[in-house]
């Protein structure tokens, strides 16, 4: 895990980061504007400019380095640069507090070999470890907790997340992974565990508070299995609706697009009708193939609420 985290969020590699009053001082601070307009395109200051992120996005360098140069308002308090030589990976006001990814894993690597990475889906993608340059996504499986039900095999887990460059808060949620597909269905019978922390001064206490949650998911693994199974059961012989019209039109009431419905339709509808499994199944088959893993989380929670229809 830890050679997973050497890519971005290790601090001996990932810079320094100071204090300046930005724009008129950044080149002082060893970062050019047009190195630094990548960072606040992606960390929400475009709005300071009055300029929207996305156009930021499609300006060249200089271009975009200009357009903040001469519509930032000059700040009467400092502003946070995180940089890596001449490059500005982020920009904040005083008021946020960094939280790095190394200190997160730290926690994480406490409980081994109670939690461990998923191993790949069949298709060879997803070892449930991802680092990209705005954030961390870590998934851990209970390796202990393998249940069977009916012909699919769920274990237990929790990934927790994190930002350096504030593209994200720092948290915790619990999910159940399926083996053969590495679906990862966000839901638990038992109790939701989700807990997230901004990056604010006493972001730092957030850890006692996902050690915790961790501890619990332990301590509370069989009652955790035994309702979740429960419900799974019920939820493969519960049907959804009639007919593929009925499917699409139901899915849209709980907030699936019609194109992600019709997308995954065939899957869910395969034995010739669908069930509620087999619509988060087919739902969260399709998700499995969004390359952010933030993007794919979100999604997954929102169609894991689907088994609500059976608990």
């Amino acid at each position: 895990m830890r050679s997973f985290n050497g890519g971005g969020g290790n601090r001996s590699n990932t810079g320094s980061f100071r204090s300046c009053w930005f724009p008129r001082e950044a080149d002082r601070c060893g970062c050019h504007l047009r190195t630094a307009h990548r960072a606040i395109s992606t960390t929400g200051r475009s709005a300071n400019c009055g300029i929207s992120r996305q156009t930021i996005n499609r300006l060249q360098s200089e271009t975009a380095a200009q357009a903040i140069r001469e519509t930032l308002p000059s700040a009467s308090k400092p502003i946070q640069l995180l940089t890596t030589e001449r490059t500005a990976k982020a920009v904040h006001g005083v008021s946020y507090t960094r939280f790095w990814n190394d200190e997160l894993l730290d926690v994480v690597k406490e409980f081994r070999p109670d939690f461990e990475p998923p191993q790949r889906a069949f298709n060879g993608h997803g070892s449930g470890l991802y680092l990209g340059e705005q954030d961390l996504f870590a998934f851990l499986i209970d390796p202990n907790g393998w249940t069977e039900i009916g012909e699919e095999q769920f274990a237990p887990g929790f990934f927790v997340w994190n930002s350096e460059v504030g593209r994200r808060s720092l948290g915790i949620q619990t999910f159940w992974y399926q083996r053969i597909c590495g679906n990862h269905i966000v839901w638990d019978a038992v109790e939701v565990v989700e807990f997230s922390r901004k990056h604010t001064t006493n972001v730092r206490e957030a850890l006692d508070e996902i050690r915790r949650h961790i501890e619990r998911l332990v301590a509370r693994r069989d009652e955790r299995r035994d309702r979740f199974a429960a419900v799974i059961e019920k939820a493969m012989q519960q049907p959804f609706a009639e007919d593929a019209e009925s499917v699409v039109k139901l899915l849209g009431e709980h907030g699936i697009s019609s194109k992600l419905a019709k997308e995954a339709l065939p899957s869910a509808m395969s034995r010739g009708r669908a069930t509620v499994l087999s619509a988060v199944d087919a739902l969260t088959r399709v998700s499995g193939s969004i390359s952010l893993a933030g993007d794919r989380t979100e999604l997954d929670a929102k169609i894991s609420q689907l088994l609500a229809l059976a608990a």
